[in-house]
């Protein structure tokens, strides 16, 4: 199911999933489901920037600033991710 991300939308990681680092990458345990997924470094960081909840715009401009990738293409792979963890009821997403 694909939500439609508004730069407005806050996302939170999920509070039914453990999670370590690996280096830089992430390990994450879905504790509805018993599956583990693990996330590249960017998406690690994108992790890490959800422990708390954020809007989409604060996540994509704390992006832009650190890694030196187009802008429309980073936005839309945000957008991949995001949607992917919430259809893994990883993360919750509101307004």
């Amino acid at each position: 199911m694909r939500t439609n991300l508004l730069e407005s939308t806050r996302i939170v990681a999920s509070q039914e999933q453990v999670s370590c680092n690996l280096g830089v990458e992430a390990a994450i345990l879905n504790l509805k489901n018993g599956i583990y997924y693990r996330l590249n470094p960017i998406g690690a960081r994108v992790w890490d920037l959800i422990q708390s909840p954020r809007s989409f715009v604060e996540i994509r401009d704390i992006l832009i600033d650190e890694y030196d990738v187009d802008p429309a293409r980073l936005e839309s792979d945000i957008r991949d991710l995001l949607n992917r963890l919430a259809d893994n009821q990883l993360v919750e997403i509101s307004g």
